[in-house]
């Protein structure tokens, strides 16, 4: 993979502090080096890796390419390679018609761009399902079946759920029913700018097999509805709002009521994942940066400008029931790794995602 040192990046206006059909210099290293930074190492050549999974039972993670031409990546994290997964050379379909019968067929492998993740295990261990939010030809969330039996794991799609009125959703978690909630950040004719002045902007959206389409749950209308994950036993849900910057718990039998909520935080909070001890993973780039100059919280917000200067970032992990935060890695800016999206714990280290570069961080295992 060569290491440009401009590349034109095209996404969607969906997730905060993503570039909407805009083209920009991305943060890379000059000389096109992927030396460590401090405690950072990188692993260089995936291209806007804006969210990241592991596959259950495995040291394999599966991360997004948001970008023009990107896919699936797959990533040894022992041995620190990287392959394409899907589309590959040859993309496998095979759709559940019990489950996915109302889905179009399998996504245009050329147009397909992959956003948001989640993955769950399956009885066995050897098979995990992997929801991909999935933009390009349509606006879906895409199923695969994750086949981890042998020596590389392998991809099949089998199915997808459409988005209501094809508005664009930036994540997804699941339960164990094969139920699916949705952030919608951005309601057709709102825009990103609106999200910092307070106002709802998105929502979640639910759907369960057997259902037409997603329908809005009714009570989580917030400013930027970003990340989301549900609990172990699928009683609450809780979503990251990047226009609050803040987490806020749901109850999954009343929606409607706000169980509880962290203080305001000093960054801008993207991705949510739940680790292996039950703490919410969230990560995002600070407000405040007298270098940067400070993220505008109003309509004054400029999208190209916050995405062009490198920011500090912060890794943050939040217990969902107390809401007490500890901070994983608040770092000062890397020149050439900036646009902090999503953090993985995988073992002993910490695996960071951006929505523009072409490197993975990842802090070495002490």
């Amino acid at each position: 993979m060569s290491n440009n040192t401009t590349k034109q990046i095209v996404t969607h206006p969906i997730a905060l502090l993503l570039l909407a059909l805009l083209p920009f210099s991305v943060l890379q290293a000059a000389d096109g080096s992927c030396d460590d930074v401090g405690e950072f190492a990188y692993l260089c050549g995936p291209d806007s890796a804006e969210d990241l999974v592991v596959i259950p039972g495995t040291d394999w993670i599966i991360a997004s390419g948001f970008g023009k031409g990107a896919s699936l990546y797959l990533i040894d994290a022992q041995r620190k390679t990287w392959s394409h997964i899907y589309p590959g050379d040859e993309p496998r379909a095979r759709q559940n018609m019990e489950t996915y019968g109302g889905c179009p067929g399998s996504p245009d492998p050329n147009r397909f761009v992959p956003h948001g993740l989640n993955i769950r295990g399956e009885a066995g261990g050897q098979h995990s399902t992997l929801y991909v939010v999935g933009h390009g030809e349509r606006e879906a969330i895409e199923v695969f079946d994750i086949d981890a039996s042998g020596d590389t794991p392998l991809v099949t799609w089998t199915g997808c759920v459409l988005t209501p009125e094809g508005m664009e959703a930036n994540s997804v978690t699941s339960l164990a029913d094969g139920s699916l909630l949705i952030t919608i950040p951005l309601h057709t004719g709102i825009s990103i700018n609106e999200s910092f002045t307070g106002k709802p902007t998105g929502a979640a959206y639910a759907w369960s097999p057997g259902d037409d389409g997603f329908e809005r749950v009714v009570g989580t209308e917030l400013p930027y509805a970003n990340g989301i994950e549900a609990s172990a036993d699928g009683k609450e849900f809780y979503i990251a709002s990047s226009g609050l910057r803040s987490v806020l718990a749901y109850s999954n039998t009343r929606p409607s009521r706000l169980l509880r909520r962290t203080e305001t935080l000093s960054f801008v909070p993207d991705n949510l994942h739940m680790n292996d001890e039950g703490k919410l993973i969230t990560a995002g780039m600070a407000v405040i940066d007298p270098v940067c100059g400070d993220v505008p919280l109003s309509e004054a917000f400029d999208l190209v400008a916050i995405a062009s200067c490198p920011r500090p970032f912060t890794v943050l992990a939040v217990d969902p029931q107390s809401m007490h935060q500890d901070t994983l890695v608040s770092s000062p800016a890397h020149p050439e790794f900036s646009n902090v999206t999503t953090a993985l714990q995988v073992g002993t280290e910490l695996w960071i995602g951006t929505f523009a570069g072409n490197r993975i961080a990842y802090l070495r295992a002490h």
